[in-house]
């Protein structure tokens, strides 16, 4: 049998994506401008649909800064932020001189939990502190609990950022992930449900808020025929290679959906009769997920296994496994920041492990993993 490394999440090409670049060398569109930038917003705002208004940056990361910025986010505010999420989700707070506050998660979706953060609001305005934003994450693809987030932002009077980075073509109540927030920001990474290599977007049902981020991510050039700047501005745009990568893997993405959905019921199917494993799926119908990471917990007094004994067994089998994200209030350079909530994080994280999850994985590396696992029983 092949014993070629199997990724946890690799690129997935749809076919056409040469045709897209070819076409951007032959036009010499190869600056962070043209055709396919243009094409790609717009296959991206038809995609997302409800009146949305897409911005093409150079990565997730870049469209979560400039959305602290639109929201005036400086230094000395306090913004609220999902614990249990990548680091990429509480960077840009740092950038801006802000402080990160953060939330635990509820067990249901893994995400911020609702109580945790009015908890967190209203312990912040008793210290006169009004936080200036809430980040809420859709973690792996599943979608948060936008109803309760979205009635205690509004409450509060507070701008939610909707980081959707792992949750294109997900859906809640039937409203896709990227369209929840007052500002919602998208991710291509290379690991993605489709890539542009690198690449990210902002996404706003206001067509000043997609205009301004523009603004600021090709070095806020006043209207002049000279260079002239009175504001700061980034080098955020995405490139019209890039993008025209990106308007290829638009065509696949429904399938790849499908796809790693498939995987998720593999896993299910596959820990159907283990004792101790479960696989994280949606709560209730009204989530759907695009599964773009599919994770398994281990009650090891059960089981008998951790996530750890199963990560070095798949990584003698040359199969790549991860913990899942290790929360940000545990983080070395976070360690100063305040956390509102439980353990529910700690315990995901202690227990939890990202399986292969690819739009890619063949029949054959789907029975390697089968075989891996059967090994320890």
């Amino acid at each position: 049998m092949n014993n070629t490394k199997i990724w946890l999440s690799s690129p997935h090409m749809g076919g056409s994506e040469q045709t897209f670049v070819d076409e951007a060398f032959a036009t010499n569109w190869v600056a962070p401008l043209g055709p396919h930038v243009n094409g790609f917003e717009q296959d991206l705002e038809q995609y997302l649909g409800e009146g949305m208004h897409v911005a093409a940056l150079s990565s997730g990361t870049a469209a979560l800064h400039l959305a602290l910025i639109i929201l005036g986010v400086k230094s000395g505010d306090e913004v609220i932020c999902q614990s249990m999420t990548f680091s990429a989700s509480a960077n840009p707070i740092v950038y801006q001189g802000a402080t990160p506050i953060f939330v635990d998660s509820e067990l249901e979706t893994w995400n911020m939990c609702p109580i945790y953060l009015e908890e967190a609001i209203k312990a912040r305005l008793a210290k006169g502190k009004k936080p200036k934003a809430i980040i809420a994450v859709h973690l792996y693809g599943m979608p948060f609990k936008a109803d309760e987030i979205i009635a205690i932002a509004k409450r509060y009077e507070i701008p939610l950022i909707e980081d959707s980075a792992e949750a294109l073509g997900s859906t809640y109540k039937g409203k896709k992930c990227g369209t929840f927030g007052d500002i919602s920001i998208l991710s291509f990474n290379g690991n993605k449900i489709i890539t542009t290599s690198g690449g990210g977007a902002l996404a706003t049902k206001e067509r000043s808020t997609k205009e301004k981020a523009i603004f600021l991510a090709t070095q806020a050039r006043d209207k002049a025929p000279h260079y002239q700047h009175s504001s700061i501005g980034y080098n955020y745009r995405l490139s019209n290679i890039c993008a025209g990568i990106g308007r290829a893997q638009m065509q696949v993405l429904d399938d790849h959906v499908q796809l790693r959905r498939n995987m998720n019921q593999f896993y299910s199917d596959l820990f159907m009769d283990w004792e101790g494993v479960s696989v994280f799926t949606e709560p209730s119908s009204a989530f759907y997920s695009n599964h773009w990471l599919s994770c398994i917990r281990m009650d090891e007094a059960l089981s008998g296994l951790n996530s750890e004994k199963i990560r070095l067994h798949l990584e003698k089998n040359n199969i790549e496994s991860r913990p899942l994200w290790k929360p940000m209030h545990l983080q070395p350079v976070f360690k100063e920041a305040l956390y509102y909530g439980a353990s529910v994080s700690e315990g995901l994280f202690a227990t939890g492990l990202c399986l292969p999850s690819g739009s890619n994985l063949t029949l054959e590396e789907k029975q390697r993993i089968r075989v891996a696992f059967k090994q320890l029983v």
